[in-house]
């Protein structure tokens, strides 16, 4: 499974579950499409920092593979 620390495992359009800043204490995830990467590093040691379609911003905590 790819790493969400890292922004070259991350592109536009994936299908990703992010952390929401309010739901980082219940560690509740967030389905959703990418639609920008927000954060500027190479990595990042929570998840990289993502838009999701939905306008939801999280950090990205799995990358959901296309079976």
């Amino acid at each position: 499974m790819p790493d969400g620390t890292k922004k070259s495992n991350i592109e536009i359009g994936q299908l990703v579950e992010i952390v929401q800043k309010r739901d980082q204490a219940s560690g509740v995830l967030t389905e959703g499409f990418v639609k920008r990467i927000l954060t500027k590093s190479a990595t990042h040691p929570h998840g990289i920092k993502v838009m999701l379609a939905t306008k939801e911003v999280g950090r990205v905590k799995n990358i959901i593979e296309d079976e």
